[in-house]
């Protein structure tokens, strides 16, 4: 039996056309400006961690990808009942580490790398099971590839260093952070 469905056939298109439009001047069609602000001091802090404007480049592209990837199956209600309750989860585990990102910065000598590697590989898997049979291993590998960019124990290590060159940026993004908690949108 032929089975063609032109909404599959949009959506996928949809996913396809922002996906390659994801670069840091679209960023702003997509995302509000407080989450790009953050998003711009994560790049600074990849940047400055890896030595490496390639890969800096290449870690935040990935998530704007995923985010428009997944903003666009939401809008077009593709999750199922269940994976709504896994994006809740989601959301919740994401508010959590916001929320534990912004305590760690605001109280010096308190950052534990555990408890911030178990929150972002804990978001990661989340995502993971919510997206596994909408996107691509692709996808996937660049859900993992942030996740695993961030959570890196030396990473975070030298981003809560009170004394740190990464600290600067850490301000901005628990200020960003903030916001967003404070506007609900995380």
């Amino acid at each position: 039996m032929d089975v063609f469905n032109t909404r599959d056939l949009a959506v996928q298109a949809q996913k396809k056309i922002l996906s390659s439009m994801a670069t840091k001047g679209s960023v702003q069609m997509f995302i509000d400006d407080t989450t790009s602000e953050i998003l711009d001091e994560l790049y600074r802090v990849s940047k400055e961690y890896t030595g490496s404007k390639s890969e800096a480049q290449k870690v935040i592209k990935d998530l704007i990808k995923i985010t428009v990837k997944i903003g666009v199956l939401f809008r077009n209600n593709r999750f199922t009942t269940e994976e709504l309750r896994l994006a809740q989860d989601f959301k919740k585990k994401l508010h959590t580490g916001a929320m534990t990102a912004i305590s760690f910065y605001e109280v010096d000598f308190t950052f534990d790398k555990a408890v911030m590697e178990e929150l972002l590989s804990g978001c990661r898997d989340l995502l993971l099971k919510l997206v596994n049979t909408h996107l691509t291993p692709k996808s996937h590998g660049r859900i993992n590839h942030v996740f695993n960019h961030y959570s890196d124990a030396q990473l975070l290590t030298k981003l809560y260093d009170p004394e740190g060159p990464l600290r600067p940026h850490l301000t901005k993004i628990c200020k960003g952070l903030n916001k967003l908690v404070e506007d609900e949108t995380i």
